[in-house]
């Protein structure tokens, strides 16, 4: 949309002049002529100067913090460089901001002196944004709507480029599953075997490539001024995996064509993220795959914080896919045992949870969080031997997964 190129106050001198030719011309006063003339050339002169004076414009941009999490607030400061042969008025700036980003993306562009002999003018603008949805979204161009030194004129131009703020995932702190039995505690409740009574005996050996930085024996490390590492201890990390079920029948059809438009297929993305964090945090290398065993990302190593942020950089883009069968996800895993498996996924009815029945008998902790039941599915597959549990976009998803560990509680045989 153009701008007038006239302010209020350009446009009043253009009519005063105009009525001042008008009145010279009417009543033969000549000085009337002249302040006609005078009039309109200071407004054509200021137009020139915004129009015609060439100056060069940059804008770079900082996000704070550079990955934004969907559901909070994020900053965003851009530094605008300008050089102009002539000074400048204050104005006013505004940053384009696509849909899913709010908050309040304009300001006071404040005055400028002129920078023949004194380089470029640098002027720091910072505001605050709210990152509502999920996906990778352009912020800007950056629009600055500047006036003459006289008031009289302006003109709006833009300065730079979009910028991509991705957008990823919150993840939600979920329940620990310390207080769960046997096999489904990850290596914080494995057990190690070490020959002595005590740290203080154990005997220790030289640090070789490969060996788990826990297993340091920092007394022995410091006393012969090398790397040593407990050579009794015997560990063992336990595996999890959690299958996100993304088949677009399942989720409507928005889920397929963009992130952060289905509010369902969200709740999905959150869940699957949230339950691989708590699961690192507990002990597992974690797998994420899809349906057909597709891994989503690389695994997610026990208390990998950083493969855990990397996890929803990677899912902040994720959509819906064409259908695949849940027959392909019980073949994967027949003949095998795992430790938690958890399911996340849309829309399930009956047929679907009988279809998963005879996996849940392949898991130490089979874990199933579905957006939309379909009326008995959930206690069918309490029945089957799940720990089910919905979780609705508008659910708390924290509180859901505790109802799920508590719902269908039983120790699955095998």
């Amino acid at each position: 949309m153009r701008v007038w190129p006239l302010t209020l106050r350009g446009t009043g001198a253009v009519l005063l002049g105009i009525l001042c030719f008008i009145l010279a011309y009417e009543f033969t006063i000549t000085e009337l002529l002249y302040v006609s003339a005078l009039l309109l050339a200071v407004v054509a002169a200021s137009v020139a100067t915004l129009y015609l004076v060439r100056r060069t414009e940059r804008v770079t941009r900082v996000f704070i913090p550079d990955i934004a999490t969907a559901g909070r607030e994020n900053i965003v400061r851009a530094r605008v460089e300008i050089r102009s042969p002539l000074p400048a008025a204050q104005g006013r700036w505004v940053d384009r901001l696509p849909d899913g980003i709010t908050g309040t993306a304009a300001g006071a562009f404040p005055a400028m002196a002129s920078a023949m002999g004194a380089g470029t003018h640098a002027i720091d603008l910072e505001y605050a944004v709210v990152t509502e949805r999920r996906g990778v979204r352009a912020i800007g161009p950056l629009s600055v709507t500047s006036t003459d030194p006289f008031g009289f004129a302006r003109r709006r131009h833009t300065i730079g480029d979009t910028v991509p703020l991705t957008i990823a995932p919150a993840v939600i702190e979920l329940g620990a599953l310390t207080d769960l039995p046997g096999e489904a505690g990850g290596s914080m409740h494995s057990t190690t075997d070490q020959l002595g009574q005590g740290t203080d005996n154990l005997i220790p050996r030289h640090y070789t490539p490969g060996d788990s930085m826990r297993r340091i024996h920092w007394r022995a490390t410091a006393h012969r001024d090398a790397l040593m590492v407990r050579q009794e201890e015997q560990e063992s990390t336990p595996s999890a995996v959690v299958v996100f079920d993304r088949s677009v029948h399942r989720w409507t059809p928005e889920a397929f064509r963009a992130p952060g438009t289905d509010p369902g297929f969200e709740m999905g993305v959150t869940a699957c993220v949230s339950v691989v964090a708590r699961l690192a945090r507990e002990g597992y290398i974690v797998t994420v795959m899809d349906v057909d065993g597709t891994d989503l990302v690389p695994p997610v190593d026990a208390g990998d914080a950083t493969g855990v942020d990397e996890l929803t950089v990677a899912f902040a883009t994720v959509t819906a896919r064409r259908d695949v069968a849940l027959e392909e996800l019980v073949r994967l895993f027949t003949g095998t045992q795992t430790g938690p498996l958890v399911l996340v996924t849309g829309r399930i009815d009956d047929a679907d949870t009988a279809i998963l029945a005879p996996l849940a008998h392949h898991s130490t902790l089979p874990i199933l969080l579905t957006v939309a039941p379909h009326e008995d599915s959930l206690a069918l597959s309490v029945d089957a031997g799940w720990h089910a549990a919905a979780i609705p976009p508008d659910a708390d998803l924290a509180v859901a997964w505790l109802a799920a560990l508590d719902r269908g509680s039983r120790r699955v045989g095998v």
